[in-house]
């Protein structure tokens, strides 16, 4: 066994990895998330952009099952890449939309995004868990989810700059479609800079192992088996209603706001997103409780939440829809609508990470 701690070279280190793999976040998914928590993805409604969304995931459910057979033939490193490819072309639909009505390209780059956003989910996660010493890991998973997150909120700063002065109803300023595209267009670039397996030098000596050596034919029913497992077959109901409900709560938000919330709320997701997962990691992380207390009144009031956010939502929603307002900062009774789109964007935060520790115990 190894002991003791070695001298890495920086560009080899585990923190300059979890770098570049944060940068792949931020211009790839982060930047994505900018553009959806605009509800709509920025258009005037929201019924394309939602059929996009459902095919985007759609391929990815599949794109995750294979991408063990992809990095068996072409390494982590490239997997990685190829994930931040579709990301632009979905931002160019948008673009194209936006500004010439064009509807096709939307679901193309719908696609496309899809089929490489589940890859890169699965590579990322699989760097962020193999690449770290023991004792950086959550450093390593620090960097990482915060350049997720400020990658929303330098996207959502870039809509609400652009689109400040817009009062009224309608699609987003298309130059910020421009922006978010070669933002997006740099995400392979990053990727390059990511060192291998073999490349990384960790400080406990310990050397990098994250291949697949079995056959494609076995990956594939391995993973089937963990598809049909109890533990995964249990979270699947809390899975599916945290998912659903970011649909939700986007729409609402094109509905029923002018161009300029929209952008604020872009903007404001980012930082409310941030701020309630580090809350919740830091009571998960509360030693004094016994890890079942901590478990247990983090799901009651997580879900108790969840349950109020959603009848409030009933309520207001029930309201608007017989009176259709388009609200403003400026308006009365802006601040009861606006504030329960920040709730929701909390609730599918923390309930996101809650799931995420909860299958890595």
């Amino acid at each position: 066994m190894l002991t003791g701690r070695f001298s890495a070279k920086w560009y080899r280190s585990t923190i300059y990895n979890a770098l570049i793999l944060g940068l792949c976040n931020l211009l790839a998914p982060g930047i994505w998330n900018a553009m959806n928590s605009l509800g709509a993805g920025g258009a005037r409604k929201p019924y394309l952009v939602n059929a996009s969304n459902a095919l985007t995931f759609s391929l990815m459910v599949l794109t995750c099952y294979f991408s063990s057979v992809l990095v068996r033939y072409i390494g982590i490193k490239w997997t990685l890449i190829i994930g931040t490819t579709g990301y632009a072309p979905y931002a160019a639909g948008l673009y194209t939309n936006n500004r010439f009505g064009t509807e096709w390209l939307v679901l193309l780059g719908a696609a496309l995004c899809g089929l490489s956003a589940g890859v890169f989910w699965t590579s990322e996660a699989a760097i962020a868990l193999s690449y770290p010493e023991p004792y950086n890991q959550g450093r390593f998973l620090g960097l990482w989810l915060t350049f997720r997150v400020g990658g929303q909120i330098l996207g959502g700063a870039i809509n609400l700059g652009i689109n400040a002065k817009r009062d009224e109803a309608g699609s987003v300023s298309y130059t910020v479609y421009l922006i978010f595209i070669a933002l997006q267009a740099l995400g392979p670039f990053a990727g390059l800079l990511l060192n291998r397996p073999e490349q990384v030098e960790r400080e406990d000596g310990v050397p990098v192992r994250l291949q697949i050596t079995e056959s494609p034919l076995v990956e594939l029913k391995e993973t089937a088996k963990l598809f049909f497992s109890k533990n995964f077959l249990l979270i699947v109901p809390l899975i599916s209603q945290a998912v659903y409900s970011e649909a939700v709560t986007f729409t609402y938000q094109s509905l029923w706001f002018t161009v300029r919330v929209r952008a604020l709320g872009s903007f404001l997701s980012g930082i409310v997103a941030l701020l309630a997962g580090n809350l919740l990691g830091a009571f998960l992380d509360y030693t004094r409780l016994k890890l079942h207390t901590r478990a247990r009144w983090a799901f009651f009031v997580i879900f108790g939440l969840q349950g109020a956010w959603w009848i409030w939502a009933t309520i207001l929603v029930t309201d608007f829809r017989k009176t259709q307002p388009t609200y403003d900062w400026v308006d009365p009774g802006f601040g009861r609508g606006f504030a329960l789109f920040l709730f929701l964007i909390i609730g599918f935060q923390i309930q996101y990470l809650y799931l995420c520790v909860g299958s890595s115990v």
